[in-house]
């Protein structure tokens, strides 16, 4: 009977474990991704004036990969995420494809908070978000 209790008792710590781990990976991965969110709105907001592709030539907004980069990384910085993210990156792919949307890509390290020791550079977890300016009357 000790025997069963032992192994239930272990069983329910590895399950533990498994929660505890799981949970840590999803909640570092949600702030990932509403830091993103941020960056690519703040982005987005970054545009300047334009006529691309508008038979009327009436002004639209224009964006440019470099500047959304550029807008992505000075919101970053002003928000304080690379002292809140092990290893925050910005990926190369952020940018605008078609000069209307704004596509930040962040990847960030999670380092497990039960079982660190067996993967101690953590868990790579990346989050994309994107957000279109549009100017409106």
């Amino acid at each position: 009977m000790l025997v069963f209790i032992i192994g239930y008792v272990v069983l329910a710590l590895l399950v533990t474990t498994v929660v505890v781990d799981a949970s840590s990976v999803y909640l570092e991965h949600k702030k990932l991704l509403s830091l993103a969110d941020g960056a690519s709105v703040a982005a987005a907001d970054s545009f300047t004036l334009g006529a691309l592709e508008d038979p009327a030539g009436s002004p639209a907004a224009v964006l440019t990969s470099a500047r959304v980069r550029s807008a992505a990384d000075e919101y970053l910085n002003r928000s304080g995420a690379f002292s809140r993210f092990s290893g925050l990156d910005v990926a190369p792919v952020t940018g605008s494809p078609d000069g209307y949307t704004a596509v930040v890509v962040l990847s960030a390290a999670v380092h497990l908070p039960v079982v660190n020791y067996l993967v101690p550079d953590g868990i790579r977890i990346e989050a994309r978000s994107t957000a279109r300016a549009r100017l409106t009357r």
